[in-house]
């Protein structure tokens, strides 16, 4: 791995970095947050139509771009920096790859241009709490989809055919990321009752017939997540084979978009640090900046290496993802998650710490750093589900199905995995 950036790397973060700087500072957040979609659509179309910065990582047959999950992470932490209200997360990280991985030749030709350019937003819809799961960051990409999908039995949405060749939906779901503004749902539901348990992904339209939305409230307003309601709704099943292994495409999308998660939370962390050096270099106590207090010093130098940690697991979990060797335990996106989600929640608290009174308050800027720091824990974590399941994975507790030594200070137990 070849840890400097390209010139096209470095102009590709360069001119996201500018464009938000300039339309997206924490007033502009704000403000575009109070609106329905939860974001500036006019923000969005420059990102989309101009920069194309949603097809970033697709083919050019599909209007994108050709780049790596490399220069899509280097533009998400753009994204992060500036705490960018936007379906840029739920629709090219998550719904375009599981399209272009399941969709067959017309699904994709309908879809993908119009995600690359953001003239079509689109949403994973499923089971409330459960994405970090379907995903493969705290649980087996094998697991049976009666853990997390409905499982045959009441909860989650259920699928049954139509009786004309179509299939509808039933169920409700629940903080589904830019649900109730996307203009295509993808649906995770559960198939075939109990004996033929399976979970299957659709395509629903904004407007089908029994689609009801609204927005949900959330701590953090920068990501607008939303309730959906199926009531008998047509659906189009995802792809062309009913037992295909949807498990596993959730798994790798999950690789994918935990890096990209990460380099956001990096680019937060590194913003909030910036404005809290910024701030003790101009707050004065006892006749001297705060910031040449040596246990000041201390506090933000301890999150200055989390922030650089972070970045270089965001960084390697990216290139891995994108182009690196097969195999491997495949471990690194949740690391890298873990890692970034906590340097974020260390420079969001400093930040408000060290804000002093003024930072305390709800309407200092520091809180939305706060936010989102909580809410993508709650979403996409806890970090300690997620290292959990990654020490899991890499076998650090020994086999699965064995049980392991667990030496502590003063203390020995067991593991059973």
């Amino acid at each position: 791995m070849d840890t400097a950036l390209t010139g096209e790397q470095d102009a590709i973060r360069r001119t996201v970095r500018e464009l938000l700087h300039k339309h997206c500072t924490p007033d502009a957040v704000r403000t575009a947050v109070l609106t329905g979609p939860g974001y500036d659509e006019d923000l969005w179309q420059r990102l989309g139509g101009t920069l194309g910065l949603p097809g970033l990582a697709l083919p050019e047959e599909y209007a994108g771009t050709g780049c790596t999950l490399v220069e899509q992470a280097l533009a998400h932490e753009e994204t992060g920096r500036a705490l960018l209200p936007s379906p840029l997360l739920a629709g090219g990280a998550l719904c375009a790859p599981l399209l272009l991985a399941l969709g067959t030749p017309a699904q994709r030709a309908a879809h993908l241009p119009r995600l690359a350019t953001g003239a079509l937003t689109a949403s994973l819809v499923l089971p409330e709490g459960t994405l970090p799961l379907a995903l493969g960051l705290t649980g087996e990409p094998g697991t049976p989809a009666a853990d997390w999908a409905g499982g045959g039995r009441a909860g989650g949405i259920q699928a049954g055919p139509d009786g004309a060749g179509g299939w509808r939906l039933y169920g409700e779901a629940g903080q589904a990321l830019a649900a109730h503004s996307a203009g295509l749902l993808l649906v995770a539901a559960h198939a075939g009752g109990y004996a033929r348990s399976r979970t299957l992904l659709f395509l629903v339209e904004a407007g089908a017939e029994g689609l009801v939305r609204a927005r949900q409230t959330a701590l953090d307003e920068t990501r607008a997540v939303g309730r959906v309601e199926l009531r008998d709704t047509p659906a189009t099943l995802l792809g062309e084979d009913e037992d295909a292994d949807v498990t596993a495409a959730l798994a790798r999308t999950g690789a994918g978009a935990a890096a990209l998660i990460a380099a956001e939370a990096v680019g937060a962390a590194d913003s909030a640090l910036e404005r809290t050096v910024e701030y003790v270099t101009l707050r004065e106590q006892f006749g001297r900046p705060i910031g040449s207090f040596q246990a000041v010093q201390h506090r933000l130098a301890d999150v200055y290496v989390q922030v650089q940690s972070a970045r270089s697991a965001a960084y390697y979990a990216a290139w891995e993802a994108a182009c690196g060797p097969e195999g491997g335990h495949g471990v690194s996106g949740g690391v890298a998650l873990a890692q970034a989600l906590e340097a974020l929640r260390l420079a969001a608290g400093e930040a408000v710490q060290l804000h002093g009174g003024v930072g305390f308050t709800w309407e200092h800027e520091a809180h939305l750093y706060f936010k989102r720091a909580a809410g993508d824990e709650l979403l996409f974590g806890p970090v300690h589900r997620l290292r959990e399941h990654a020490a899991l994975r890499a076998g650090l507790f020994g086999a699965q199905g064995e049980t392991a030594q667990v030496n502590g200070t003063g203390s020995r137990g067991e593991v059973t995995v």
